[in-house]
């Protein structure tokens, strides 16, 4: 074998931040990216190339950021860059804006370095055939197609799992509550999958009755039962090539689990009634809002078909465990609405931005678009006010459900972060101001800030 003429890659890495990481974990995550350059052959170039394959740069959200990687984008402008988020997100919506404009990829600190390396090495092997950076789609315009809207580090860790996800062949079990977009992460991976131009085909398990589940996903043969007048195809037969996504898998029968694991062991299934053996190349996708791990130990759930469905698994998290994206979320539904009814464009009020941030949103976000539904239908003037909003109080827990330390605890949270809410908003956003109000030391104050996960620059009036 001859000697390879391929050039070493370039890879630059800068850092945009005068004072170091207060973890020590974006330090550590450059040695591992130098490290592995010098072993691969790589090599790293000082500020002065010409032409870097890819550009490496720790920062954090503000203006001084901004105008840096728009130097960077102008200079470099063949260059991939992957940026390293160390920082608070005090406003989601700029921050991700900035990380669209200028950004191929980024990782938020503290993060595995690995997972670091998993970027460069994804924008190296992507820099030969890319398109240019005008015609490439957006990280926010992929997430609006895919109807997921967030910029919360949870949701967006969720979000970046989905492409490796949909280049497996592998069964996928996606965990969340009810409401959290578990049908939307499942047709984001059929859609950025080699199974994108064949049939999505999504299933509610809870809905069918134990004795139309095998009828529904085989089919029937004609005279299978007594109203079976002609032959059916099944669910499987028109997912074939595509995805089929079981949603509520928790609540299958035994029986049902029996004939799934079945289906997913060999790839082959019989219609009712038939003596025929059909084969479907169907990629399963389960959903549920249980721990399946738990039913197994209750033998409520087969382990052989945990096991055979848990290959990878993904995470829907929460509306209340991403707070930075609640109004993102409302700001993106009032548009939505506004639009199907050819209303004049929506926008909240200060009033409006405390009620959300304040409510804990048992229903997620199925929860809050259907409320920001209704406040579009009754807004007037296309501003929606506080009245448009109605969140119903709390139910109150039962004595047997939580311990009173539990209780205490849940009723100190809800205290200070309605308290924290509506002072931040009086203030307009103003942590200075607000901290001095409430009687405390300005770090303390923002410690509680984080412990409630506000965002002070969402509350300006």
């Amino acid at each position: 074998m001859g000697k390879s003429e391929t050039k070493p890659t370039a890879v630059l890495f800068l850092d945009l931040e005068e004072s170091p990481c207060s973890t020590g974990n974006c330090r550590s995550m450059e040695e591992l990216v130098r490290g592995r350059a010098e072993t691969e052959g790589a090599r790293y170039q000082s500020e002065s190339s010409r032409n870097p394959a890819v550009i490496v740069v720790r920062f954090s959200p503000s203006d001084a950021s901004t105008r840096a990687l728009e130097g960077l984008r102008h200079r470099f402008p063949t260059s991939a860059l992957v940026g390293i988020l160390c920082g608070h997100w005090e406003d989601p919506r700029s921050t991700l804006s900035l990380v669209e404009r200028h950004l191929d990829d980024f990782i938020s600190c503290p993060a595995r370095g690995p997972d670091l390396l998993l970027r460069v090495e994804r924008q190296i092997g992507r820099k030969a055939d890319a398109a240019p950076r005008a015609a490439r789609p957006t990280l926010q315009h992929e997430l609006q197609l895919d109807g997921l809207v967030g910029a919360s580090p949870k949701f967006l860790d969720a979000v970046l799992r989905i492409p490796r996800i949909a280049k497996s062949l592998a069964t996928v079990v996606i965990y969340g509550e009810t409401g959290t977009g578990k049908e939307l992460f499942a047709r984001a991976i059929h859609y950025k999958s080699q199974r994108q131009n064949k049939p999505f085909v999504p299933v509610n398990c809870g809905a069918l009755p134990d004795h139309l589940f095998e009828n529904e996903l085989f089919g029937h043969a004609k005279g299978a039962y007594t109203d079976a007048s002609a032959p059916q195809a099944g669910l499987l037969a028109v997912a074939d090539g595509g995805t089929l996504l079981l949603d509520e898998v928790d609540t299958l029968s035994l029986a049902a689990q029996a004939k799934l694991l079945r289906f997913l062991q060999e790839k082959q299934y019989r219609p009712l009634g038939s003596s025929q053996t059909y084969s479907a190349d169907v990629r399963v996708l389960a959903a549920t809002n249980a721990d399946l791990r738990a039913r197994v130990e209750a033998r409520l759930f087969r382990e052989d078909l945990y096991h055979r469905l848990n290959v990878l698994s993904l995470a829907a998290p929460p509306l209340r465990e991403r707070s930075e994206d609640i109004v993102l979320l409302a700001q993106h539904f009032a548009d939505r609405f506004a639009e199907l009814y050819r209303y004049k464009p929506a926008t909240l009020s200060a009033a409006v931005i405390e009620k959300l941030v304040s409510y804990s949103w048992p229903g997620n976000v199925r929860e809050l678009e259907c409320m920001i539904h209704r406040a579009v239908v009754f807004s007037e003037s296309g501003n929606i006010d506080e009245r448009a909003i109605e969140i119903a109080p709390p139910r109150a827990e039962t004595s047997g459900e939580i311990s009173m330390k539990e209780a205490k605890d849940r009723a100190i949270a809800e205290f200070e972060r309605g308290f924290l809410t509506n002072l931040l908003v009086r203030c307009g956003g103003n942590i200075s101001h607000a901290a001095k109000s409430a009687g405390k030391e300005r770090r303390a104050f923002q410690r509680l800030i984080r412990k409630h996960h506000l965002q002070p620059s969402l509350m300006r009036g």
